[in-house]
């Protein structure tokens, strides 16, 4: 039986749509909101400020968020926020944008919107925030308690973003079914908040297996198709359900431990968030031994150039990076262990060697 379950289903307004962010200084007027901070990523607003509404009715600061979500930029922007008097905090970029803003709003108890640049994950929809350090090294999870206000998504902004960074969310979105699953299966009873979580897990499994190379096929031409959206809407609202609705039973387990711990690894930090997931997923089912469902998995992964072993990520690991590897894989108090196995370094490690042989075998 769950236990210590709580729902935190969505945010308090989501909409997506065409010219979506043309809307918001209405949204801003009926929450009686005059002074805002927006903060925002450096090369992602330069492609997308001509899509940003006029705001010239309202005090605004503008500021570039500075490349992390770390405690430091929080306190910062905490800061800058009390200093310029502002009422809500305006989030415009990816992921670690959208994490330090929701960081800063928490700190000040202050509304906090999102117009998202990417569907590269679902940070736009859940409220919480990864929290890195300087070196780009995962430290936690914090999670609130407090939806965001508003999350504003125009499908037509995220068309124009990097085709590899959607990619990259695919791979982080796919590991929804397989992390969440390893932790659900394992209930004897589920509650409806976890039957939730759990259609909203593989419905995201089954519409990326679907529907991802039409979308990419969208970005490329430029073109919005029904795909696309469905994507989008894959990786930020359905994925933001599992664990919105799963609390701890939907959110990471195998494929994110295995991301965390390549952080330890400078090399791996050219890597993609979602990349690295996706060479995650794969670990943990080689744990599981899943085997025959990674062998499902490799055409995808082939056709859309996610990660299927260390290799394609340009790591060659040395034994003790192995070992630094798999023991912070297997700390007390990573995910992973939400797995039904005891996942030792020794587990950690004999899996992703035989990933390795079994991906290089498979397509030598």
């Amino acid at each position: 039986m769950a236990t210590n379950l709580i729902v935190r289903g969505a945010p308090q307004e989501y909409e997506l749509k065409t010219a979506a962010w043309q809307d918001l200084p209405k949204h801003l007027e009926r929450r009686n909101l005059r002074k805002v901070m927006i903060i925002h990523g450096e090369t992602s607003w330069q492609a997308v400020k001509g899509y940003f509404p006029d705001l010239s009715a309202y005090e605004t600061s503008f500021y570039y968020y500075g490349k992390d979500c770390t405690d430091e930029a929080a306190d910062h922007f905490a800061k800058l926020a009390k200093e310029d008097q502002a009422e809500a905090l305006i989030a415009v970029g990816g992921g670690k944008v959208a994490d330090l803003t929701k960081l800063t709003a928490y700190r000040l108890n202050l509304p906090v919107v999102i117009l998202p640049t990417l569907a590269a994950t679902c940070a736009a929809y859940t409220p919480l925030s990864v929290v890195y350090n300087h070196e780009g090294v995962m430290l936690r999870y914090d999670i609130f308690p407090k939806a965001t206000d508003l999350v504003l998504i125009d499908p037509q902004v995220l068309l124009e973003s990097p085709y590899e960074l959607m990619v990259a969310g695919i791979g982080d979105t796919l590991a929804k079914w397989y992390e969440s699953d390893a932790i659900i299966s394992q209930l004897a009873v589920k509650p409806i908040e976890i039957q939730v979580a759990e259609f909203a897990a593989k419905k995201s499994r089954d519409i990326l297996l679907a529907e991802s190379s039409a979308a990419l096929q969208a970005m490329k031409e430029k073109q919005l198709n029904q795909a696309f959206i469905d994507i989008i809407e894959t990786n930020i609202l359905l994925a933001g359900m599992v664990g919105g609705f799963g609390d701890e039973y939907g959110r990471t387990s195998g494929a994110h431990s295995i991301h965390d711990a390549l952080t330890v690894l400078p090399d791996s930090h050219k890597q993609l968030h979602g990349n690295k997931v996706a060479y995650g997923i794969l670990v943990q089912l080689m744990i599981e031994q899943k085997v025959s469902e990674i062998r499902q998995l490799l055409p995808f992964y082939h056709q859309l150039g996610l990660p299927t072993n260390l290799q394609d990520m340009s790591l060659a690991l040395t034994e003790k990076d192995y070992q630094q590897v798999a023991e912070r894989a297997a700390a007390p108090d990573e995910m992973i262990h939400f797995m039904k196995e005891t996942i030792t370094p020794e587990v950690i490690i004999q899996a992703m060697r035989d990933l390795e042989t079994l991906t290089t075998d498979a397509w030598s």
